[in-house]
């Protein structure tokens, strides 16, 4: 009797939407059918083995079940459609298509979920994704095959910073995971990449808050298995876009408690790093073929970032973007992989640029603070305060959006209104070469 045949019955426990089961020749992340009494079905998912008792999340929730519900193993684990006919559609966590489009069932089929790539077979990250946002093109740059997190609390525009970085990145492929998203933000992602023409290169994996909680820990082992088979097969190069991943981290908490596991920290269970790194490490630049590069949004609770979800976050990714009072932070923002592109595959005064600018913003904020306490300001303070105003608007916020050249001359032309060459401190030859002759501090 092959496996797809044997039914189990003598289900021994049911707890939220857990079931456990006694059975013998099962493998961890195997999926499953589960069968009520009325002879309806639901698909399940092996989460732990303890000797021949399984554990399995039910997708649809447990409701209906009881201990005479009888189970199916089918002997495969979780996959998802892949193709060039993925592009432009909309697939639930489940991996149904949600969007209403031409049946996919006889496309070809991977597995999710799978191991990281070969050390062997990573390239030296040395390539620059643009997005036309001045504080990631200018300050932390984008590289291909970085992992990095944008930092930001419930309320702030990380929604609308990730849509923007999906239309204007010069990626050829955008794969975007939704993880427990409200059905506004989901209509808004899916609105702006149609209205913005980027739909055709885009597939979209999304999990709304509604839907089984089981299909939110699957979203992004979807998401990535379909943008590594495109990297690897053929040679494009793919930004993934998750968010959030504290959903995420959420989610298998509330199953680690289901479960009874004893939690490590804020109920967080002990292997949330290694869950974590499991799904970053996918970021890849492939010997001889494409990329993996991985933006994702990580909030935090109470805008701490010791709370356990962005801390072992940091540990595990190359950077962050701090999205704060709806600006990208130049402080708490940063990029370890810029110095492997900045004045090599950009611009030579790139890296003059960026440090002077930050340099002369940090000062300017120190000036604002002389201001609001009533101490004497200089004629020096004064320019400093408006070249932070002028910074702001020009460049802070998230909604401006410029090339990176552009950028770097608006750089020069803001320095110009504000202060004389010879209070630059840079190098002269960047300044006789780029500071515009008829400009001068006002």
């Amino acid at each position: 009797m092959t496996k797809s045949l044997i039914r189990y019955t003598n289900i021994l426990e049911i707890v939220g939407d857990i079931i456990k089961v006694r059975a013998k020749d099962v493998a961890n992340g195997e999926l499953a059918v589960v069968r009520n009494g009325n002879g309806e079905n639901s698909m399940a998912r092996v989460i732990e083995l303890a000797g021949d008792s399984v554990a399995l999340q039910v997708f649809a929730g447990a409701k209906g079940l009881s201990n005479d519900s009888s189970v199916r193993f089918l002997g495969k684990s979780m996959d998802v459609t892949y193709s060039p006919s993925i592009l432009g559609r909309v697939f639930r966590g489940s991996g149904d298509p949600m969007d209403g489009g031409p049946d996919l069932g006889a496309d070809p089929r991977i597995d999710i979920g799978g191991p990281t790539v070969n050390p062997m077979m990573r390239v030296m990250p040395s390539k620059m994704i643009r997005t036309d946002v001045p504080m990631i093109d200018l300050f932390n740059c984008l590289v291909e095959s970085q992992k990095i997190p944008v930092f930001s609390i419930a309320g702030e525009p990380y929604n609308q910073l990730l849509a923007r970085i999906a239309i204007q990145a010069d990626a050829d492929i955008v794969v975007f995971g939704g993880l427990g998203l409200i059905f506004d933000d989901y209509h808004y992602f899916r609105s702006t990449f149609e209205a913005a023409g980027v739909f055709a290169r885009t597939v979209m994996f999304i999990n709304q808050a509604s839907d089984p909680i089981v299909e939110r820990l699957l979203v992004p082992d979807m998401a990535l298995a379909v943008a590594e088979k495109f990297a690897v097969d053929e040679g494009k190069r793919v930004l993934v876009l998750l968010t959030d991943m504290t959903a995420f981290a959420d989610a298998m908490k509330e199953i680690g408690i289901a479960m009874e596991h004893v939690p490590s920290n804020r109920g967080y269970m002990g292997d949330l790093y290694s869950q974590l790194a499991k799904r970053y490490e996918k970021a890849c630049d492939f010997k001889g073929a494409g990329s993996v590069t991985i933006l994702s949004v990580t909030t935090m609770p109470g805008n701490d970032v010791t709370h356990p979800v962005p801390d072992n976050t940091g540990y595990i990714t190359e950077g962050q973007f701090y999205l704060h009072g709806k600006v990208i932070d130049p402080f708490g923002s940063l990029s370890r992989l810029k110095q492997h592109v900045i004045g090599t595959v950009t611009r030579e005064d790139h890296s003059q640029i960026m440090n002077t600018m930050i340099r002369f913003y940090a000062a300017a904020k120190d000036a604002e603070k002389k201001q609001a306490m009533a101490f004497e300001m200089s004629a020096f303070d004064n320019k400093l305060l408006r070249f932070g105003k002028l910074f702001a608007e020009r460049f802070m916020d998230i909604n401006v959006s410029m090339p990176l050249e552009k950028a770097l001359d608006t750089c020069w032309q803001t320095l110009a209104e504000c202060f004389e060459s010879s209070e630059l401190l840079m190098k002269k030859e960047l300044v006789d070469k780029y500071f515009p002759k008829s400009a001068g501090a006002a």
